[in-house]
């Protein structure tokens, strides 16, 4: 069960935010028992680059065996 303040990883692209899969994010609102999730996306030093709403089937939990991963974010 995934739960506010979790890390979760992203399963697909989310052009509109500049988001990809793999980018990792934290849970920070359960919409109606977890209909959709609003998810802050943040770079390693603390700069917020987007909160995004994300359906269950866009994400999954962080699991042991995952492996961090850096992209730097194209300059718009």
């Amino acid at each position: 069960m995934i739960r506010e303040h979790d890390c979760i990883v992203l399963t697909q692209d989310i052009p509109d935010e500049g988001l990809q899969a793999g980018d990792v994010g934290t849970l920070v609102h359960i919409h109606q028992s977890g209909a959709a999730y609003e998810v802050e996306f943040m770079t390693l030093t603390g700069q917020t680059v987007a909160v995004a709403t994300v359906l269950p089937s866009q994400m999954r939990p962080v699991n042991p065996r995952d492996l961090s991963h850096v992209r730097e974010l194209a300059v718009t």
